[in-house]
């Protein structure tokens, strides 16, 4: 059993029989030619099934110690087929501080299909118990959440689900999601804490420079990968292969990658935890957080990410962030580049007024995805922008 920065570097590359090359191939067909009919060779369609995906497919799947994976267009589209295992009718328990993006599409879209969504704080498990009804189908959990941090114990969620499904059949039985876009599988591995399917953008942390959109779903039971692998095909959301190429090449640098990103991003926290003008730090490294002990039980480490509380009696929002030069504001995160964004105006503006005073976002919040530039530059930057 290869380490995981091994499994990074060396898994789902190795394809190319006539060549050796030691790079996987882009494969850009739309569609392959059948030996004769009702015979091919593993392939006839793209959006059915790409070589260049499928190693992309089959790296995140060992990544994640998953039994399949299926690599989408975008994270967004890694989400749809698997809220489309849904029934109208059913229900979903998810967090009240979960990534904009996914509000609007739980909030606007699925419940005009006749989805209903409960929307907690999760950090108290008591939150997803008591909000589980006969019609539930599916936890939905972020963790750490985007983006105060917020942390959701996923064996305390996964083990809420397994209860309910002891007086339950086959087809109603809920199913344990966790998005693990913060953390990437380099920090945390939800399906071996009892989860039944993961999905990443991996915009993010697993492609990790900023140059192309995906999204990938895995899933721990084949019965259930055959299910998603349906709907991703039969609501055209797979990964273009060049798209898929480039998260591939990507994923190889992962486990490097993270560890700079997170010896910055604790120097970052440290600094910003000390400022006169910042009222409050979210991330999960430093010692502050609140919930360490669920912290230690499920991460391996804590990430790029954090946010805080800017104090605008002392410093103006706008003149803040115009001064920085090594932070861009811009949305997205788990590039290499260090970037900065004001949540409430920005990533998660869609949840409206209602949705943000609920996550507890307010207009000081400030996201940061540190990069992997020299964290005392970065430091140097921050400090200039907020004196």
């Amino acid at each position: 059993m290869m380490e995981l920065r091994t499994s990074c570097v060396h898994t789902g590359v190795y394809k190319d029989t006539s060549y050796n090359s030691v790079t996987t191939p882009i494969y850009p067909t739309s569609t392959f030619a059948f030996d004769r009919l009702g015979e091919h060779r593993g392939y006839d369609y793209t959006r059915t099934g790409n070589p260049t995906r499928s190693a992309l497919q089959e790296s995140i799947a060992a990544l994640e110690k998953g039994a399949g994976c299926a690599a989408t267009a975008t994270g967004m589209a890694a989400e749809v087929p698997v809220l489309f295992l849904l029934s109208p009718g059913d229900h979903v328990v998810t967090g009240n501080d979960i990534y904009g993006g996914s509000y609007r599409l739980f909030n606007s879209v699925m419940s005009r299909m006749g989805i209903s969504f409960s929307f907690v704080d999760m950090r108290r498990p008591e939150n997803i118990r008591s909000a589980i009804t006969e019609r539930t189908r599916m936890i939905w959990t972020e963790t750490p959440s985007n983006p105060l941090l917020h942390i959701v114990d996923i064996a305390g969620a996964a083990g809420i689900a397994a209860a309910a499904n002891r007086t339950r059949p086959e087809e109603k039985r809920v199913l344990t999601v966790v998005d693990n876009t913060f953390l990437s599988p380099y920090f945390q591995r939800p399906l071996e804490l009892g989860a039944d399917i993961v999905v990443h953008s991996t915009t993010k942390y697993l492609n990790g420079h900023s140059d192309v959109v995906g999204g990938a779903i895995i899933w721990k039971d084949p019965a259930l990968g055959e299910q998603i692998r349906f709907m991703v095909n039969a609501l055209g959301v797979p990964e273009a292969p060049f798209d898929a190429w480039l998260v591939l090449r990507g994923l190889k640098t992962l486990g490097p990658r993270m560890e700079a990103h997170q010896q910055n991003a604790s120097a970052v926290a440290q600094f910003l935890n000390g400022h006169t003008a910042v009222k409050e730090v979210f991330y999960t490294g430093l010692d502050i957080h609140p919930q360490r002990a669920v912290i230690a039980r499920q991460q391996h480490g804590h990430g790029g990410m954090l946010a805080f509380q800017l104090d605008r009696s002392r410093v103006e929002l706008d003149r803040f962030l115009s001064r920085l030069t090594l932070f861009h504001l811009a949305e997205s995160l788990g590039g290499i580049e260090s970037l900065i964004e004001h949540p409430w105006s920005m990533s998660h503006a869609s949840m409206g007024p209602d949705g943000l005073a609920a996550s507890g976002l307010t207009e000081e919040t400030i996201r940061v995805s540190v990069g992997i530039e020299d964290g005392r530059d970065l430091i140097d930057d921050l400090k200039q922008a907020l004196d």
